[in-house]
């Protein structure tokens, strides 16, 4: 009677344990990784590079391909244009990510 006793707290232990480490990898996740691909909205001289029946499409300063409604631009004209893109398009994280692997491979 008292091994099974035993062999079930130790279960119950085991379970716990592994709820917490998968929460705190979950917590340290979500603090850490989104801050990097969560869209942030920029706003930027785009060179309008087509006209099409949709609006103006242009590039941005980041290489970003932009779409604007309502726009009586032609094209190699520069216009300004709100878009959404990652943070780590502008934050450089990897940039410095590629430099670190740079300085690892041989």
């Amino acid at each position: 009677m008292q091994q099974t006793t035993l062999k079930k707290e130790s279960a119950s232990r085991a379970a716990i344990l592994a709820l917490m480490v998968a929460g705190t990898a979950v917590i340290i996740t979500l603090l850490i990784a989104p801050w990097n691909w969560i869209p942030t909205e920029y706003a930027e001289e785009i060179t309008v590079i087509a006209v099409t029946e949709h609006g103006c499409v242009g590039e941005s300063q980041m290489g970003q391909s932009v779409v604007v409604s309502d726009c009586s631009a032609g094209v190699g004209d520069v216009i300004s244009a709100k878009f959404y893109a990652p943070a780590s398009e502008q934050n450089g994280y990897y940039d410095r990510i590629y430099e670190k692997l740079a300085m690892v491979e041989p």
